[in-house]
């Protein structure tokens, strides 16, 4: 990677951040519907960052939304599931992709469809867990289950916005 794709990178992050600190912890549809934007940030990272490096990020991610969001720890625990299981999701949903050359994990890179499977699942991913820590009981599975979807579904919609209206 070079000093600028590097630079990109983190500027990036730090968008992401401020962009889910600031405006997007408002946003919430119905009650049930959140948006965590900051998702993103570790969605977007190429595939050569080392999965180590990538899981001290993800935990960082969480942590400082943790601390916004006094959340003792659950955006990190479901921000780290989520990155450790995405190296498998990549393999299975674009092994081909992998073995022809670098993967970028942008909308104009993969195309709508790959894009969209792979942040639907990830998000997914991410949301269960931190919906199901919240919770902390089996008696709220159907609202915490209703409320992962709308969010899946939100946050989706938004990254998959924003890499739409995106210009490089």
């Amino acid at each position: 990677m070079t000093l600028r794709e590097i630079l990109v990178l983190v500027s990036l992050f730090l968008l992401y951040l401020f962009l889910q600190i600031l405006i997007v912890r408002n946003l919430v549809l119905f009650d049930y519907g959140f948006c965590f934007l900051y998702v993103a940030c570790i969605l977007l990272m190429p595939n050569e960052i080392s999965q180590t490096w990538l899981l001290l990020l993800a935990f960082a991610t969480g942590i400082i939304v943790d601390t916004f969001y006094n959340t003792l720890g659950i955006h990190a625990a479901a921000t780290v599931l989520m990155t450790y299981l995405r190296p498998l999701v990549v393999r299975v949903q674009m092994s081909q992709r992998i073995q022809e050359s670098r993967v970028v994990f942008t909308l104009q890179e993969l195309g709508f469809t790959d894009f969209f499977k792979y942040v639907f699942v990830l998000v997914l991913i991410h949301h269960a867990t931190l919906f199901l820590i919240e919770a902390g009981s089996v008696s709220l599975l159907v609202p915490t289950a209703l409320r992962t979807l709308a969010s899946t579904l939100f946050t989706t919609v938004s990254i998959t916005l924003i890499q739409f209206f995106a210009r490089r």
